[in-house]
């Protein structure tokens, strides 16, 4: 049996699996994978939790591996309320559009970096818009928020609409789902705070997200909606 290099990961969803096992979503520098823990009823299946800090070894080569050791590798995210929904949409957000195998380092990193945001009560919105945006560009489905999809910059007092997987493209009348240029750039600054820009930002990552998400609805947002 091969094994994998120890390396940090967080568990996206467990379930029951067999008897005593428990199959695991997991997310590592090396990508999504899914695997077996045994006696998952014991002390080490206290640990497979979604936001707990973990090193572990995988064993075998195919699709669904083995989890040979398990250790917690840090103090445990306790997130409560809507911190909680939030940090559930982003693990479900990488469950439906990260291929398995795909080694994002940078993207696993970003995440380890947000759920201690999300468990000390950061504002949320802005954590949530910016996991987004970085889990688009780590896809290849990201765009430009400084020019157009012509290559022309972006107007503060021009329109915009999204052409998905493309970019903005500018429109000269008013429509359903258009954008502010001035929304635009304040969201490519960060600038949060502006009035309206937030709303903004919500609205264009849904409609980013959406061709990728293949129309079945994000549980957790139903959620959040319900609570």
């Amino acid at each position: 049996m091969q094994h994998a290099p120890s390396q940090p990961a967080y568990v996206l969803h467990s379930r029951s699996y067999k008897e005593s096992s428990s199959l695991v979503d997991l997310l590592t520098p090396l990508g999504r994978s899914s695997a077996v823990l045994r006696g998952a009823r014991g002390k080490t299946g206290s640990m497979v939790r979604p936001f707990i800090p973990l090193e572990l070894e995988l064993r075998g080569r195919g699709e669904l591996k083995t989890v040979a050791r398990l250790e917690a590798a840090g103090i445990p995210n306790l997130l409560s309320g809507d911190a909680l929904f939030s940090g559930l949409y982003l693990n479900e957000l990488l469950i439906r559009l990260l291929p398995t195998e795909d080694p994002h380092p940078a993207l696993f990193e970003h995440y380890a970096a947000t759920l201690p945001l999300l468990a000390a009560g950061q504002p949320l919105e802005p954590l949530l818009r910016a996991f987004e945006w970085r889990l688009l560009e780590e896809l290849g489905y990201g765009f430009s928020l400084a020019v157009d999809l012509h290559g022309a910059a972006l107007e503060g007092g021009q329109l915009y609409r999204l052409i998905a997987d493309a970019g903005l493209e500018r429109v000269e009348q008013l429509q359903p789902g258009v954008f502010q240029g001035g929304d635009l750039l304040a969201m490519a600054d960060t600038q949060w705070g502006t009035p309206g820009v937030l709303a903004a930002a919500k609205r264009l990552m849904r409609q980013a997200l959406a061709p990728h998400l293949g129309g079945r609805p994000l549980v957790s947002r139903e959620l959040f909606r319900k609570f």
